[in-house]
């Protein structure tokens, strides 16, 4: 009899959690400039999500790729980021780029307009996964804005 009353509990527990939709990636925003000065810039964004599940799961980022005035500078890989039940959330994406590496002479257009306009044209592109109980999901990441930079 106890052996039932445990294995209903169980079968309770794991049927009254719902895992039947993935977590909701809304967007990439608050992209903007933390810190610059003569050696690096230090650029940050949010990726949004909303988890309409019971339970939780975990992302991890799969090297998203920044570019700057369509170069590519640097990529952004993180440890897994656990992912709260029936919240909305954000997952915060930090990268250091050196600036010798924006100014460069890859893009004599890039340099001179971000030089007049201190404006720089950042893409974050990438993946980021989702996983849970051995199901996983990867939501492709493509946002691009012009943010100021104080040099």
């Amino acid at each position: 009899m106890k052996r039932l009353i445990i294995l209903s509990t169980i079968l309770i527990t794991i049927l009254g959690c719902s895992v039947n939709e993935k977590p909701e990636f809304q967007r990439i925003e608050n992209i903007k400039v933390l810190e610059s000065n003569a050696q690096h810039v230090i650029i940050t964004a949010n990726a949004l999500f909303i988890n309409p599940n019971d339970i939780g799961g975990n992302l991890k980022t799969n090297e998203i790729k920044v570019f700057i005035n369509d170069n590519e500078m640097a990529s952004i890989s993180t440890e897994k980021f656990k992912v709260p039940a029936k919240k909305e959330f954000s997952i915060p994406l930090k990268t250091k780029v050196p600036t010798d590496s924006i100014f460069s002479n890859k893009s004599i257009g890039g340099l001179i307009g971000s030089l007049f306009s201190k404006k720089v044209k950042v893409q974050y592109k990438g993946d980021i996964i989702y996983s849970t109980f051995g199901f996983s999901y990867t939501y492709n990441v493509d946002k691009t804005e012009h943010v100021k930079i104080k040099l």
